[in-house]
């Protein structure tokens, strides 16, 4: 059973969420939240598996909550809600440690399949509007930049190609096709990625490749 919180300040937001999760029979909504100061402590008080953040509450702003969120000791997976799919709100929630980010009128069984995908440890962000989103606005030369290339120089040279392809938002499977491997391989490959750059998921690994120049 996936755990999950709804955190939004809108309460028929939240209402319509929560009808929908608890609609499929793999998700219990355990905690809601008005603002993100709310949802840190309910995230403390329950075991959240997933949390569905809204950027704009009062407060905390969503943000601010999924960095609180993600330095839990039992950190839930965040997915971030927003209006504007190229917000740069949602470029700093992203780097704040969020596994994707849906619009608030994506279609209900997508949001169903992205509470699905985040729980089981993959980042729902659409190749295109990844990719998007980043060279909006990322940028390469800056301080930042100079330690993504220190770190990324401590990959293999087959890790270093995989790292190159989720700069690029590229799925495990897609990744398996450009590089003649097996899905399971480029998943080992992407877990020592994380755990060498010290990065919480794949979207920050897709950043840090974007600072280090690695993407195409």
């Amino acid at each position: 059973m996936i755990r999950a919180m709804i955190v939004d300040d809108d309460a028929l937001v939240r209402l319509g969420l929560t009808d929908l999760l608890n609609g499929d029979e793999e998700i219990e909504v355990v905690a809601q939240a008005a603002d993100g100061l709310h949802a840190v402590e309910q995230a403390t008080a329950h075991q959240v598996d997933v949390a569905l953040v809204d950027v704009r509450m009062p407060r905390m702003d969503g943000i601010t909550a999924t960095a609180r969120l993600r330095a839990l000791p039992h950190p839930p997976k965040v997915i971030t809600l927003t209006t504007f799919d190229l917000d740069s709100s949602v470029y700093d929630a992203l780097a704040a440690g969020a596994d994707g980010f849906l619009l608030k009128d994506t279609d209900p069984a997508e949001i169903l399949r992205a509470v699905h995908l985040v729980a089981g440890g993959s980042a729902m962000l659409h190749p295109s509007a990844a990719r998007r989103l980043i060279d909006r606005y990322h940028r390469t030369n800056s301080p930042r930049a100079t330690d993504a290339r220190t770190r990324a120089a401590s990959l293999t040279p087959r890790e270093r190609d995989v790292f190159s392809l989720l700069g690029e938002g590229a799925t495990n499977a897609e990744i398996a096709q450009r590089l003649g491997m097996r899905e399971s391989t480029v998943k080992a490959h992407v877990s020592r990625i994380l755990t060498t750059l010290d990065v919480t998921n794949r979207v920050q690994a897709a950043l840090l490749a974007r600072d280090a120049g690695l993407a195409g």
